[in-house]
């Protein structure tokens, strides 16, 4: 095959154009980055504004439609906590069910969670959970089933499973963990949270993607 000079300098030009491509989307991944994983971390750390509620209101003060004994629990049929924080915006959190065991008082599972809570004041978080035990002893809270947490802003989380130490400030899951908006997504295999969310890492097989036409958009 005869090559010509143009061919020789086209294929300089089309590395170059190939190189281009691809620092232009590592750029666009920075650029959401740099937004998102802020977000994320407001995100995440709206659990820890559900749990200290719940921690203030459960089983003292929560409002319940019947309560029961059961296998040595107390079942609280449709469990409600509702109210303002302290910047007058409204938060709730409801389940289907709360089991208090009567020999560790301290032990509550909750099922079929559904919470909404402010994170700041613009921004409000959606929690919906299968379960969760909360210890207020320790003030820990174990999401054993997947649960998913939706901003306003069009944010989503879905996780698997998690382990918050609320007192440490810590979060964490060795479960896939994906984070999703109309603009790109982030998948990872685990995740480690700490200081409230603050510093957020992304564990394992980490992967990006980005809408290149969102970034367009964005920059016009």
């Amino acid at each position: 095959m005869l090559t010509t000079v143009a061919d020789m300098h086209a294929e300089p030009n089309v590395r170059s154009t190939e190189a281009y491509r691809r620092a232009a989307r590592h750029s666009a991944r920075v650029r959401f980055l740099k937004i998102a994983l802020p977000i994320a971390g407001l995100l995440i750390a709206a659990i820890f504004a559900i749990v200290s509620i719940i921690s203030t209101y459960i089983p003292d003060q929560l409002d319940v439609e019947s309560a029961t004994i059961e296998d040595g629990k107390v079942v609280m049929k449709n469990p409600a906590i509702a109210g303002r924080n302290r910047d007058g915006i409204s938060y709730s959190m409801k389940a289907d069910r709360a089991l208090q065991d009567m020999k560790n008082p301290d032990i509550i599972q909750l099922e079929n969670i559904r919470a909404q809570m402010p994170v700041n004041e613009t921004m409000i978080a959606q929690v919906d959970a299968v379960t969760g035990i909360y210890d207020r002893g320790r003030n820990i809270l174990d999401m054993t089933a997947p649960f998913t947490i939706r901003l306003n802003t069009g944010l989503e989380a879905a996780f698997r499973d998690a382990h918050l130490d609320i007192n440490a400030g810590r979060m964490a899951t060795q479960q896939p963990v994906t984070i999703q908006s109309k603009e790109a997504s982030i998948v990872a295999q685990s995740l480690r949270m700490t200081d409230k969310g603050r510093t957020v890492v992304f564990e394992g097989d980490v992967v990006v993607n980005v809408d290149p036409a969102a970034i367009r958009n964005r920059e016009k």
